[in-house]
């Protein structure tokens, strides 16, 4: 039985392939490079900053990526969460779901996941948060999913993750948790929804 439901933050608590083109834009403009296309918006919108901005760099041989992550480390993200929509019934689902199920969240993002919760006032839904900087590896790594297992006291089929990517079903590969896929009917994965309050019809929660 279900007892635990795990989230991921970018395109499925909120809308932040903008912020994502915004933030990398930004980096890339500061170093004189020119904009993401379609594909490397794609990778970013899934992938840890590290890897996001290896990518974005990879064809710039002569930027040191060591002074992008010393800009980055003083950049204010704030600007950039100007260009994130959170799910129009999220709130609504976590009031469904609470206090029945245990929440949490597993994502990719790193010292920026902080500033979300806040500025959104999610804080309060969510009993443990697990980021890049927190887990030992990030997604596609089963870390985070582990880390929030023990910490629960529970097997992975006590719990599900809500994800949008290939980053997710790996993730929940890794360890053998079902997935519910957000928003990406292409994505394989256990179930298939296209807003939040679809789940509670799904059978892990009847």
């Amino acid at each position: 039985m279900i007892q635990l439901v795990i989230f991921d933050c970018d395109g499925v608590m909120f809308n932040s392939r903008e912020a994502n083109r915004a933030y990398y834009n930004h980096l890339l403009s500061v170093f004189a490079c020119p904009a993401m296309d379609e594909s490397e918006v794609h990778y970013v919108h899934s992938h840890n900053v590290n890897d996001s901005v290896a990518h974005i760099f990879r064809n710039h041989p002569e930027i040191d990526t060591a002074e992008v992550a010393r800009y980055r480390s003083s950049l204010d993200y704030r600007p950039f969460l100007d260009h994130m929509i959170m799910e129009p019934d999220l709130i609504d689902f976590l009031q469904l779901i609470k206090p029945e199920y245990h929440t949490a969240i597993s994502t990719n993002r790193t010292n920026t996941m902080d500033m979300v919760l806040d500025i959104f006032g999610l804080r309060p839904w969510f009993e443990m948060v697990v980021t890049a900087l927190t887990a030992p590896r990030p997604k596609p790594a089963p870390d985070g999913l582990y880390m929030i297992l023990e910490h629960f006291r529970l097997q992975p089929d006590q719990a599900i993750y809500i994800g949008d990517s290939d980053v997710d079903r790996e993730h929940c590969a890794g360890v053998g948790m079902q997935l519910i896929a957000f928003k990406n009917p292409d994505l394989i994965a256990d179930y298939h929804v296209r807003r939040f309050m679809d789940i509670a019809k799904l059978p892990p929660f009847k």
